[in-house]
């Protein structure tokens, strides 16, 4: 007998596990289906135990900067040490994950799901039917298809590796390319970032992206730019890869460019939804070609950064539409960062946008290295470009590099969404000194 629910979500990720607890408590009967892991990406292999390994690199890099001005000896990392500190993390989230849904009340089920052509969803030898579905499945990451293909590791194989190998590869001059290389070099390895234009973190000002791979290459990081690598070889020394006029020896090779949708294996031919290489084709209430099935998080094919804060706020919005519809989906400003050394972040309109309306914009570009804020803890790179609405005042776009872009640039997103001027900042009274009280100074 095929079981019947109100709701059925595909993927137990921050997306799925979002809206299905989102109509649970609306008294929705919803189902859960996983293929891998509860949880999905983000805690089990992707921002969170990134944000772990990377926090040994953040206290290396402080210890750095200060010394022979307050401190002597910089410590090494401790590979090992810091993979079971971050497997303490990962290791409980499966289940953990798993417990909490079925504390809610919500029917799980593992398995890969996949639409028959009656419609109904099969996931495994089980039958499941539902007035509507929702797709959370994600993304994983792309494999370049060169020769020798087979021997590319990915982004999920660094973040658990038991030993960091003494040369290590990132084919993909991306937010991934650029952050485990950061780690990976900290950490002691010999690291190549191959890039097949000389282009890199092309959404982000070009300027910047110089500076950032400027300290990074003084950190020891190499960047092999306009290099279309065309194949990986095992040799006695390594693998070695090769593209025109160009090869190189190494022990790890990731491939770290770029992610693709978890869509092709859901049968989705069987019930007319259609997908592309940028995901799940959606309308402006996140709605398929088929009326009854949604898709929300990095599988859908929507106009905003694939991030896990953008999937809790798209699975918000689509509890509302199944419980109680309304207006097209709208989205906040959204900041995007690189986790790398120094951090790159950027949110609202760019200077280059900007460029091209001088008398509607002002760009501030600022050099805060030595600003106080910096100068405290040694920063070696600390860079800003905002954008000022010249008619309101207003900031209404920025990118920061710094060791502190990351907190600044959640600052500057509530400055921008809630339309703060200068005047009106300055009615406030911020703790001094933190890079907060240096709002003012970036109008």
């Amino acid at each position: 007998m095929t079981e019947q629910y109100d709701v059925v979500v595909i993927g137990g990720g921050p997306a799925g596990n979002a809206i299905a607890s989102g109509l649970q408590a609306q008294g929705k009967s919803v189902l859960i289906v996983e293929a891998d892991l509860w949880g999905g990406t983000c805690p089990n292999r992707g921002c969170d135990p990134k944000k772990i390994l990377l926090s040994a690199v953040e206290a290396q890099q402080a210890a750095q900067h200060l010394q022979h001005q307050g401190l002597t000896g910089t410590p090494t990392i401790d590979w090992p040490a810091l993979m079971a500190h971050k497997r303490g993390y990962t290791d409980g989230i499966n289940d953990g994950t798993l417990k909490g849904l079925q504390h809610q009340g919500i029917t799980t089920l593992h398995g890969q799901a996949h639409f028959q052509n009656d419609g109904q969803l099969a996931v495994g030898d089980q039958v499941v039917s539902a007035t509507d579905y929702v797709i959370a499945t994600g993304q994983r990451p792309a494999i370049l298809p060169i020769t020798g293909q087979e021997y590319f590791k990915t982004s999920t194989d660094f973040l658990d590796l038991d030993e960091m190998p003494k040369r290590v590869t990132f084919v993909g001059g991306g937010y991934v390319g650029f952050e485990l290389a950061a780690i990976a070099n900290a950490a002691g390895a010999d690291v190549h970032v191959i890039h097949h234009n000389d282009r890199p973190l092309k959404a982000f000002d070009a300027d910047l992206v110089q500076d950032l791979m400027a300290t990074m290459t003084a950190d020891g990081v190499t960047f092999d730019l306009n290099t279309d690598l065309q194949a990986i070889e095992q040799t006695d020394d390594g693998l070695q890869l090769t593209a025109p006029d160009f090869e190189l020896t190494t022990d790890l090779v990731i491939s770290s460019a770029g992610r693709i949708p978890n869509a092709d294996q859901l049968g989705l031919e069987n019930v007319g939804v259609t997908f592309n290489r940028h995901g799940i084709q959606v309308n402006d209430r996140l709605q398929t070609a088929n009326p009854h099935i949604y898709a929300i998080g990095d599988v859908s094919d929507t106009p905003v950064p694939k991030l896990t804060p953008v999937a809790g706020y798209e699975a918000r919005y689509l509890v509302q539409q199944l419980t109680q519809p309304g207006a097209a989906i709208t989205y906040p400003v959204i900041p995007t960062q690189v986790f790398a050394v120094p951090k790159l972040a950027q949110v609202g309109l760019s200077a280059t946008d900007a460029a091209d309306q001088p008398d509607k914009y002002r760009v501030n570009t600022l050099d805060m290295t030595k600003w106080f804020s910096y100068y405290r803890f040694g920063a070696r790179q600390a860079q800003a470009r905002v954008i000022i609405d010249q008619a309101s005042g207003q900031v209404v776009g920025a990118t920061l590099l710094s060791d502190v872009a990351d907190e600044m640039i959640n600052y500057l997103t509530l400055l921008i969404e809630k339309h703060v001027t200068l005047a009106q900042l300055q009615q406030l009274v911020l703790a001094y000194p933190t890079p907060a009280s240096d709002l003012q100074y970036l109008y």
